[in-house]
């Protein structure tokens, strides 16, 4: 059974203290509906990535919940959580229910609502993504973060200044997205003198709290419209919840397997692929990302990213389009199903300022916690 990508849409992310998370699921889900033709009617299943309803907010019983506001109370509905790459999993188990003919139409949602909680209850939610003595150390994802790129620069012989280059290509192309928490450009030297989070880390490398909401639709029917796209492959691979239980500190293992079983079932390259939203929560994250992922040579990345490998209007892939989690934000469960609503947009040709020219081929790869899980899905236009 072919499943396809029949319409998404993505609210405006940021903070966003005015608007609740219903309100944020209904525009998201109004844009996915009017992009793709379908009724709610139509939908067959409904699947809800998040991760922090439950700590944050009280609520975990958000398939329901959100069923219950969009008029699909007869639908099935689940809500799937695995830390930041919820997202990517919920729609990773509704592209199998749909593949397996199990339900012929999905409605995928991603949401998150962070900013009206204290910096250190945000925090502290979030590393009920790590393992206990992690949290036990005192460790926060920043931290775990600066200990993978204090190992890749030691190996690889990389200034700070080369590694805070990153962000400054997020913000390049979130210029570009109206719906960016951050849709401006920065300069390097901008970067280098924020202060550090975590060294080398400094808090232009981060990506921030966000609120934000996401949707998009799949279904086995492919006759909605032109330029239609289609999943080629789903796959989801995991490793060790803590740092500690790696064997190395400059990859992450979950997103090479996942890669590689995507790749395979999709039957491409990575030199094939046009466009890419890949999970950069830190600057260092994006690098490793490319690298696992076969775009670039270990230890390459940075002078790779300096030569405008990844930047709109010359790269192969272009890389985080959108912005990524850097500059267009990173509401938690939201973020999977963003980046999937973006590479459908920029495969059906409808990306706007951000397009990239005569994108067929295009990637998504969302990790949670610090590489425990990972979630590769490979899109076509056809």
């Amino acid at each position: 059974m072919n499943v396809f990508v029949l319409g998404g849409g993505v609210t405006k992310f940021g903070e966003l203290w005015e608007i609740g998370p219903r309100k944020l699921v209904k525009e998201a889900v109004g844009y996915a509906l009017e992009s793709s033709s379908v009724d709610i009617s139509e939908i067959d299943a409904l699947y809800v990535g998040n991760m922090l309803s439950g700590i944050l907010g009280n609520q975990e019983n958000l398939g329901a919940l959100f069923a219950d506001e969009l008029g699909m109370k007869n639908a099935a509905a689940f809500k799937i959580e695995g830390a930041c790459a919820s997202g990517g999993l919920a729609f990773h188990n509704a592209y199998n229910a749909v593949k397996a003919g199990v339900y012929k139409t999905c409605l995928v949602i991603g949401v998150e609502k962070m900013t009206d909680h204290k910096p250190e209850e945000i925090t502290k939610a979030l590393m009920a993504a790590a393992s206990e003595d992690e949290r036990e150390a005192g460790l926060t994802f920043p931290g775990l973060y600066a200990i993978m790129a204090r190992a890749y620069c030691k190996k690889y012989k990389i200034a700070e200044k080369e590694l805070a280059s990153v962000s400054v290509e997020s913000h390049y192309h979130a210029s570009f997205n109206s719906k960016a928490q951050f849709p401006f450009e920065i300069r390097l030297d901008k970067v280098m003198t924020s202060p550090y989070v975590a060294d080398p880390l400094k808090l232009l490398e981060c990506s921030p709290v966000s609120d934000g909401a996401a949707a998009v639709i799949i279904s086995s029917f492919d006759g909605r419209k032109k330029g239609i796209v289609e999943v080629c492959s789903s796959e989801v691979a995991s490793d060790s919840l803590g740092l500690s239980g790696r064997k190395s500190l400059t990859s992450i293992p979950a997103s090479i397997t996942a890669a590689e079983k995507a790749y395979k079932k999709a039957n491409v390259k990575p030199r094939d692929i046009d466009v890419a939203e890949v999970h950069d929560c830190f600057s260092i994250a994006l690098v490793l990302a490319l690298e696992d992922l076969g775009f670039f040579e270990k230890g390459s990345t940075l002078s790779e990213i300096a030569k405008g490998k990844i930047r709109l209007g010359s790269g192969k892939p272009v890389v985080n389009p959108s912005g990524g989690l850097k500059a267009c934000g990173h509401p938690i469960g939201a973020t999977g199903v963003k980046q999937i609503a973006e590479i459908s947009d920029q495969l059906a040709g409808c990306a706007g300022k951000r397009q990239v020219k005569n994108a067929k081929i295009g990637l998504t790869h969302n990790v949670g916690g610090s590489g425990a899980v990972s979630v590769v899905n490979i899109f076509k236009k056809v």
